[in-house]
């Protein structure tokens, strides 16, 4: 599995955003030679998963404020590396579709935030 690497980089990061970096960093070393968009689908519910492993524990932050930062780290992901997905013959497609597509992934994220949790509190 493409996600391996980057949550086994991240897990032994101990701040949240470096663990967010390492993840990202190791990612897109991944995803040099190309991705699926599978295989994108699975680097984003790995972070999820591990985002909301992380900040279940932080009782500092509220609920919307820890969705929030999950779903400022999967935009992230989705910046440095959905453009590995897209084939070259759709590439000028891509720039037109590209921040719709951002916006669907983002949604589609905070849903599987909304499903992830209670597998990480069980």
């Amino acid at each position: 599995m493409i996600a391996e690497a980057p949550v086994a980089a991240a897990s032994s990061v101990a701040g949240m955003f470096d663990k967010v970096r390492a993840y990202i960093a190791t990612a897109q070393s991944a995803a040099a030679d190309g991705l699926t968009w599978a295989e994108f689908g699975e680097l984003m519910v790995a972070l999820v998963r591990l985002l909301v492993e992380s900040l279940d524990a932080v009782s500092v932050l509220t609920g919307p404020q820890k969705k929030a930062m999950v779903l400022e780290a999967v935009g992230l992901l989705f910046d440095a590396v959905a453009d590995q997905a897209v084939p070259t013959y759709l590439y000028p497609l891509w720039l037109l579709a590209r921040p719709a597509v951002r916006q669907l992934v983002v949604a589609l994220a905070a849903g599987a935030v909304e499903q992830i949790l209670p597998l990480v509190r069980a």
